[in-house]
């Protein structure tokens, strides 16, 4: 059925609004851990599979510099 009533489609909408802020936050880490390496023009047109990748990239080294005692930030 087509029909939604309102109550459907206000949590509907909520749910993509949560969506969107997830993907914004997730462009704003990686811009921020790339330190310029990707601008975020660059990370909007990233696909998921590369923000996955950079995601999983990103984790690696933060495990790296907690193993060695190596500065992060």
């Amino acid at each position: 059925m087509l029909a939604k009533d309102n109550s459907e489609i206000i949590t509907f909408l909520k749910d993509l609004e949560a969506q969107q802020k997830n993907l914004k936050m997730d462009l704003f880490r990686t811009c921020w851990y790339m330190r310029g390496g990707v601008t975020l023009d660059e990370a909007y047109n990233l696909s998921p599979s590369e923000r996955e990748l950079i995601s999983a990239l990103v984790k690696d080294n933060l495990e790296t510099t907690k193993k060695t005692g190596q500065p992060f930030f």
